[in-house]
């Protein structure tokens, strides 16, 4: 979503996207031409008429469970994100029983959360099991 007119997003997807993604990216873009769902979500530049890029990860019941804003210049990481909503729905399935640490990608060790890893994660999660 942008404030970008919908003509302007087919003119990417065909000259800019389809390039970069076979058959282009796999959803729709949505115009958010006078930046009303920026101010919901405090990404609206009122001065410069855009939106700062960022991306939210909303949960079923309509929570937000992660979000990161990243000025025009600096790209995101589509693999982090995937690998974020992975988690994230890994923790939602198991009913919150495992956790995942920091680098988790799906097959690989979980943390089982509780009074008894507080000051013990360290002996169940090895950080190159991240990598």
């Amino acid at each position: 979503m942008s404030v970008d007119s919908h003509f302007v997003h087919k003119m990417w997807q065909d000259h800019e996207l389809s390039k970069m993604v076979d058959g282009g990216v796999p959803f729709p873009m949505l115009s958010d031409g006078p930046g009303n769902i920026g101010k919901l979500y405090g990404v609206y530049d009122e001065d410069a008429g855009v939106e700062f890029r960022g991306r939210f990860i909303i949960d079923p019941d309509g929570v937000i469970q992660a979000m990161e804003i990243l000025t025009p210049p600096v790209g995101r990481n589509v693999n982090e994100l995937i690998r974020q909503i992975q988690a994230f729905q890994h923790v939602r399935d198991t009913k919150g029983e495992e956790a995942t640490p920091s680098g988790w990608y799906p097959g690989k060790p979980t943390l089982k959360p509780g009074p008894e890893l507080v000051g013990n994660v360290w002996k169940e999660w090895k950080v190159e099991e991240a990598f």
